[in-house]
């Protein structure tokens, strides 16, 4: 199949999915790469604690600040569905750095998150993103923001309403009158910035090499597995991700190492404009979408 037959025949699987969306997969060792719409922005939710990581990370390494450092961080006490690890925590918990990093980024914990994030800002994880060399990636505010949108203010049968929402609201510049999906007030990306980043953690680049080291294990380690590690896990290659969920919005950025050599990194940032908070259709879309374009460059 050709190239070209190959977009149009996954953006209309994804439009039957109800799905729009951003991808680049690009192979880490030749520099090719194929993609749909991968300059187009977006909120990136849980995406962005791997730059935080990163950001982290790079203090430790510079003596600036002790892994080992014991913060005693304030429970969560959220009761809906999603949140995880010391967001659902109904007791204060003392927990070292390193500890909350592996938190926030191998199971998304957003209270683990906003306390790194205590400890090295938005601002300054926005500017080591920039001192590595990676442009188009803006982080500019906590976690804590993600759990303050309309979907809170709904019992959850009612959830479809915020999703609604969500989805009605959209600007043709891609504001939103939901601050956290408006590309000029959230923390945002674009799958080729994404990569980017992915590419700088797997080859040598200005991310220190200790620091991009942690950052893959971090990853390898993501214990939320249900969207695209389905179809890039397997004995003979290994995945490593983050993923991002918020309201009508499923990400995934990861790198997939084959044991004959290969490395690709493959981002999917996506949006529904079905009404629902379970699709389990879409994920398996965005799924497919991502693997026939790896394996599509793969055959090249």
């Amino acid at each position: 199949m050709t190239t070209d037959r190959l977009l149009r025949d996954l953006r209309q699987r994804l439009a039957d999915a109800g799905l729009s969306g951003s991808f680049l997969v690009r192979d880490l060792t030749s520099g090719a790469e194929i993609g749909i719409e991968p300059d187009l922005e977006y909120p990136i939710a849980s995406v962005v604690k791997i730059p935080l990581a990163v950001a982290v990370l790079k203090q430790i390494e510079e003596g600036r600040l002790d892994g080992g450092t014991m913060l005693d961080v304030e429970p969560g006490r959220i009761s809906s569905r999603g949140p995880t690890g010391l967001t659902r925590f109904r007791h204060p918990a003392r927990i070292a750095v390193e500890d909350l990093l592996y938190l926030s980024t191998a199971i998304s914990d957003n209270t683990a998150a906003d306390a790194l994030f205590g400890l090295v800002e938005p601002a300054e994880v926005d500017r080591c993103l920039r001192e590595a060399g990676i442009s188009g990636i803006a982080v500019r505010h906590l976690m804590r923001d993600l759990v303050e949108t309309p979907v809170e203010r709904f019992e959850p049968s009612d959830a479809h309403l915020a999703h609604s929402l969500a989805i009605g609201s959209r600007t043709a510049a891609r504001g939103h009158a939901v601050a956290q999906l408006d590309v000029a007030r959230a923390n945002t990306g674009t799958a080729r910035a994404l990569v980017d980043l992915l590419q700088a953690l797997w080859t040598p680049s200005r991310i220190a090499p200790g620091v991009a080291a942690r950052t893959r294990e971090l990853m390898a380690n993501n214990l939320i597995r249900h969207r695209l590690a389905p179809d890039f896990s397997s004995d003979a290659s290994r995945w490593s991700s983050k993923t991002g969920t918020l309201l009508n919005l499923r990400h995934e950025v990861g790198v997939v190492e084959h044991d004959d050599g290969g490395v690709l990194a493959v981002a999917a940032l996506t949006e529904s404009s079905v009404p629902a908070a379970v699709q389990p259709a879409a994920e398996a879309a965005m799924a497919q979408a991502a693997r026939e374009l790896h394996d599509h460059l793969r055959s090249q």
